[in-house]
């Protein structure tokens, strides 16, 4: 049996075709009891069975297998769990007979609180604390449910029967019900056999719900349940749901292949959302909307989450990765479709420029030695969750986004379809996607995409401008300043003092050298002036590299160029989508200590009138990040620093006011609340005051209109600036509302609040609260974002707490949450030693990759500290 234990995948010598499962959830006693059939096909000698379990109890006794054609009997000689590997071993007297067979079991586990497997959630109800059972098996948590064959690559079809349901509650699974029999106040219901798919997807919820109903023009059945009273909440999520599988059946020229869509939501889930085929589960948040209490950001959350999930039911539940490594396929693929199908349903979002917020967590995350590929090998089932990050989500989806800019929407929508078609029903590698791109677009894809997907990391493109010629050199960047020795194919697109003409090219080598007249056709103006530029098209003003962002690189101007581009900002002749590249190339490339402080605040200065949703949005990341700098740097021009900050966002905070206009843009109503939630953080007294004007307003009336849910949180943010040990009425008032309240959306918004505050004393008191039964598990990680002023608190907090963190978070990806929240933001070379040894007496195999690459953003932080200290002009041009 010892031979099973610490292999990366199954032994091959049985494959599943299809399992009854019988389970029967007591939601008292929060326990569970099961049996399951699973017709095997053995397709090789052996006297071992070995699939996946954990957390289960087995009884051996009621392990058999059952030859199909004899009905001959076999029982093992010996049943083991290998809990560390999550396997179920069964050893044989004699050799098992090939083909096929029935291999029952018997088993009991418990509704866990861990929100993974079979899972208790809680709710309320006429004011009683209820229980629902939920499943969350995606990575490698159904075997925590039921013995199986836990692998992606084992797909097989699930015939599913709960009993003695109370006869209240509903009860659902993948398919809809074929049977539902009652006795008295319990009844057994099952359900119809699925198609053919993998175990993570398989899913139950057992609760009191009520749902709001709709139906697809083809006539596919689709409900939003949600808790008792909050049905309202689910029309819009239902109406999202309704016109995206619309789009996608047409999208994908594949029908949806079930008969039904359920979408739940869940008050303890500790992901967003779960894509489980035809029966979808949420956070409330992010599939509830409440046009009273919800802000407007919170309606963009849930389309594109929900638009993400039913991406899922093409790419991932029809056609499923093949192993762990290629969880891109799944991720990075619905991350994109989600926004085209956003854009298709709300175009006024623009949403395609914000999609540029979610590119620049790719890459963050990618600039980082510590990164990994997007095709990133899984050795053991413990090492799945940390790949959920941004890499397989967001550096996926901006690598498909590149791909499809370079090839054609039209053809790689075809392409795909095709993809779809041929491998339905089964499973696939990176390199099948890029065959049937390759196939329809007559591109070497396989060639030009390796080097995304295959290595880790990206370029800095670093562009020239000698005796009227463009030099492109490669190399890779990284946020630490040091040199990486990746080489890439990169598409390289271009314009020159206007969007009227673009060329591209591929930079296959290091570097490369064109010539500007004969490639673009004009002359790159020897002093800036905009108006000789739009005169004379054959002389320009500036050039932009990587137009619209649409490639995952970095480009590093010199001066000429860089000084043509601010000008160009400054005289709004960029698109939204350059103007932000060119801010966060520049923001990346002052951290990796490429670019001087001083010359990022000039550049800085050049967006003063910026008035676009998603360029304000991360100049304001940007500056809050700054100040964090500079308060460790230069802690003596933090308040010149704060001044520039607020000049920076003066002329956009007075366009928006405080009150929503009537028929304004949702763009704008998403960016008031971000201005002013950074003009309280950066000090300005008027802000603050107006804060908690209409904070007491709110108190005395829950619906005063003086603040609405987009700006709710700018205010309690800004009473929390003011809140001190001796002056506590705002964060009293604030804990009051939190607790007075029944929206997750609002508890949420106050979270995510309180540790704003300047005072260690307060921090430590909302730590602490974080960890008491008044905040759900999965909601502790809005608390964590803690003050500049906090942190040293807040790590000391971890290390007194860790055990309980352990105990509770330790095995699941919110854990990770814990580490990056609190010890990236650090900023010492003292610090990534204390960090190094507290972890080195206190592992934990889970956070392994974050703990390192938290590590490593503290050292970038001191490093980035130690040469703004050593800026001297930085005074005279924060004055200037």
């Amino acid at each position: 049996m010892e031979q099973f234990k610490g292999q990366a995948r199954l032994p091959e010598f049985a494959v599943p075709k299809s399992y009854d499962i019988r389970l029967k959830p007591d939601l008292t006693a929060c326990k569970f009891g099961g049996s399951v059939a699973i017709d095997l096909d053995i397709v090789a000698d052996t006297r071992f069975i070995v699939l996946n379990a954990a957390k289960l109890s087995v009884n051996a006794g009621s392990v058999s297998f059952t030859q199909r054609d004899s009905s001959k009997v076999f029982n093992p000689s010996k049943v083991e769990i290998f809990e560390e590997d999550g396997i179920l071993v069964m050893e044989f007297e004699e050799t098992l007979p090939l083909g096929l067979a029935v291999l029952a079991i018997g088993f009991e586990g418990i509704l866990n609180d861990n929100m993974k497997g079979f899972y208790r959630s809680t709710y309320e109800h006429n004011g009683e604390k209820k229980n629902m059972a939920v499943t969350q098996f995606e990575p490698v948590d159904a075997r925590q449910c039921f013995p199986c064959w836990d692998e992606p690559a084992c797909k097989a079809t699930f015939k599913i029967t709960l009993e003695d349901v109370p006869s209240e509650l509903v009860a659902l699974s993948n398919m809809p019900v074929v049977e539902e029999k009652v006795n008295g106040h319990l009844k057994t219901v099952s359900y119809l056999e699925s198609p053919i798919m993998s175990t993570y997807l398989v899913a139950i919820v057992v609760g009191l719900f009520d749902y709001v109903e709709d139906h697809t023009s083809d006539g596919v059945k689709v409900r939003v349940y949600c808790q008792v009273g909050k049905e309202n909440q689910g029309k819009f999520a239902l109406h999202v749901a309704v016109k995206t599988l619309e789009l996608y059946k047409e999208y994908f020229a594949v029908p949806y292949s079930l008969p039904k869509l359920d979408m739940v939501a869940i008050p303890d889930f500790s992901a967003g959302a779960m894509e489980n085929y035809g029966l979808v589960t949420y956070r409330e948040t992010a599939l509830l909307f409440d046009d009273q209490h919800s802000a407007a950001s919170s309606k963009q959350n849930v389309t594109i989450t929900v638009a993400h999930e039913l991406a899922h039911q093409w790419f991932g539940n029809l056609v499923t990765m093949e192993w762990w490594t290629h969880l891109w396929l799944n991720e990075g693929f619905a991350t994109w479709v989600s926004y085209l199908a956003t854009e298709s349903l709300f175009p006024e979002w623009k949403i395609w420029t914000q999609f540029l917020d979610e590119s620049t967590e790719g890459l963050r995350l990618d600039g980082l030695e510590e990164s990994h590929p997007i095709e990133v090998e899984v050795n053991h089932a413990g090492e799945v969750d940390e790949i959920f990050d941004a890499i397989s989500y967001t550096k996926g989806a901006s690598v498909i986004r590149m791909l499809q800019n370079y090839l054609g929407a039209e053809c790689f929508q075809r392409s795909l379809a095709s993809y779809i078609k041929k491998h339905a029903y089964s499973n696939t590698k990176t390199e099948d996607l890029w065959a049937s791109l390759e196939e329809g677009s007559g591109e070497p894809v396989n060639k030009l995409m390796n080097s995304w997907t295959q290595q880790k990391g990206y370029p800095v493109v670093s562009v020239k401008v000698i005796d009227q010629k463009l030099e492109f050199d490669q190399t890779q960047f990284l946020s630490s300043g040091s040199q990486g020795d990746g080489q890439w194919i990169v598409p390289i697109t271009l314009c020159c003092g206007s969007y009227d003409v673009r060329k591209s090219f591929l930079l296959k080598t290091k570097s490369e050298t064109i010539d500007i007249k004969e490639f673009l056709g004009c002359s790159i103006a020897e002093t800036e002036s905009a108006s000789t530029c739009n005169k004379n098209k054959t002389l320009c003003s500036w050039i932009k590299i990587n137009v619209d962002q649409a490639g995952f690189y970095r480009v590093k101007y010199d001066e000429k160029l860089a000084t043509a581009l601010r000008n160009a900002i400054q005289n709004k002749h960029l698109s939204a989508t350059d103007r932000f590249g060119i801010l966060d190339d520049s923001y990346a490339l002052s951290m990796a200590r490429q670019l001087s402080f001083a010359s990022l605040l000039t550049l800085l200065a050049a967006y003063r009138e910026e008035l676009e949703y998603t360029v304000l949005s991360n100049l304001i990341s940007i500056s809050r990040k700054l100040a964090r700098i500079a308060a460790d740097a230069v802690p003596h021009l933090l308040d010149l620093m704060n001044q520039f900050f607020i000049g920076l966002l003066k002329h956009s905070a007075e366009k928006l006011g405080w009150q929503p206009k009537a028929g304004e843009s949702h763009l704008d109503a998403m960016l008031r609340g971000q201005i002013l939630t950074t003009l309280a953080l950066f000090g300005h007294d008027l802000t603050i005051d107006e804060a908690n004007r209409r904070f007491h307003a709110f108190l005395d009336d829950r619906n005063t209109p003086l603040l609405p849910p987009d700006i709710r949180k700018s205010a309690y943010v800004a009473v929390m600036q003011r809140v001190t040990q001796s002056s506590r009425a705002g964060y009293d008032s604030l804990l009051r509302v939190y607790r007075e309240s029944d929206q997750s959306e609002e508890k949420n918004r106050i979270l995510g609040s309180l540790a704003s505050c300047p005072d260690p004393d307060i921090i430590l008191e909302v730590l602490n609260f974080l960890l008491t039964s008044e905040v759900r598990n999965q909601d502790v990680i809005f608390g964590l974002a803690v003050s500049s002023k906090g942190r040293e608190t807040a790590w000391t907090w971890l290390k007194d707490n860790w055990e309980q963190i352990s105990k509770t978070w330790g095995s699941g990806f919110l854990i990770t949450h814990f580490v990056s929240a609190i010890v990236s933001p650090l900023a010492s070379f003292e610090k990534v030693e204390e960090v190094d040894e507290f972890f080195k007496a206190h592992p934990n195999p889970a956070i392994t990759r974050t703990l390192k690459q938290s590590i490593e953003r503290v050292q970038i932080n001191a490093k980035w500290v130690q040469s703004v200290q050593g800026e001297k002009d930085l005074t005279d041009v924060l004055k200037e």
